[in-house]
């Protein structure tokens, strides 16, 4: 499973470090150590399910011997008081796990479904829904993980994935063009180039000058259908700025190809889920 990967064993152990200190004070004092039981994650609120591999590896983390079986696939959703996972194993491993499980899982299906009303929301049109790169540090793949999961799209995950060229960068070059050509000769033909404009006559230089991708930044729908019908389809065009979801479908239906929002990770609400130990 990618979920288990160095970065995230590191991000995992510092969670465990953070919120364990150096023992679970109320659990050593109530459980016995060696107390088997089964427990069950609840969803709180609807929401789409997402991190349930991520709240296993926590769990084995604690205890290699912890079993997790997800109920409730990844990406779908889940009405309140439906069971998504069951847990088995050691009481106090489960109970010493289960705020930082519970934190990772809750982030990650907050996020997912963010995206999934994103993404239907411009169901119909050719628009996708992206992510940017305003995720938690040392979250980025997590996050991102979690915008595909609900249906959305994924911008770069990192500056080396990537050239997009934005407002500095223009300005440090001496324009738009000079900045794409730049990125050209400097780039191999598997590096996409996209550069950022802030008005409707950079449009043809950035489109003469070899561009792949033009932002369109923080335009107005009028705007973005101008430059829809200017394109005229030699560029994808992808809109962004001042982006939530009740403007979506108005931004979607102008013909861009992509729209950005940084809110997806940016500003989470985060899944509502409980775990409880059965009967």
């Amino acid at each position: 499973m990618w979920f288990d990967t160095p970065a995230i064993r590191q991000l995992i152990d510092l969670g465990l470090t953070e919120d364990v200190g150096t023992g679970d004070a109320a659990t050593d004092a109530t459980v016995d150590p060696t107390l088997q039981r089964t427990a069950g994650v609840v969803a709180k609120s609807p929401l789409v399910v997402c991190g349930g591999p991520l709240f296993a590896q926590v769990m084995r983390r604690v205890d290699p011997t912890i079993t997790v079986t997800q109920l409730v696939a990844e990406g779908a959703r889940a009405t309140p008081g439906e069971r998504v996972l069951s847990i088995d194993g050691r009481v106090a491993a489960i109970l010493t796990a289960e705020r930082l499980a519970l934190n990772f899982m809750g982030r990650l299906s907050g996020i997912a479904t963010a995206a999934r009303r994103c993404a239907d929301a411009v169901a119909g049109t050719n628009a996708v829904v992206l992510d940017t790169r305003k995720t938690l540090p040392g979250f980025r793949s997590l996050d991102k993980y979690a915008v595909r999961t609900g249906g959305g799209g994924n911008h770069r995950t990192a500056l080396d994935a990537g050239i997009l060229i934005k407002e500095n960068h223009i300005m440090a070059a001496g324009g738009v063009a000079e900045a794409v050509s730049r990125a050209r000769a400097s780039g191999t033909h598997l590096l996409k180039v996209e550069v950022e404009i802030e008005r409707l006559d950079q449009l043809e230089a950035a489109i003469a000058a070899g561009a792949d991708v033009v932002m369109l930044d923080n335009m107005d729908n009028a705007l973005l259908r101008e430059a829809v019908a200017l394109a005229r389809g030699r560029v994808q065009l992808e809109a962004s700025g001042n982006m939530d979801l009740a403007r979506l479908p108005s931004v979607a239906a102008t013909g861009v190809d992509f729209i950005s929002m940084g809110a997806l990770t940016h500003t989470v609400t985060v899944g509502d889920l409980s775990l409880r130990l059965d009967p």
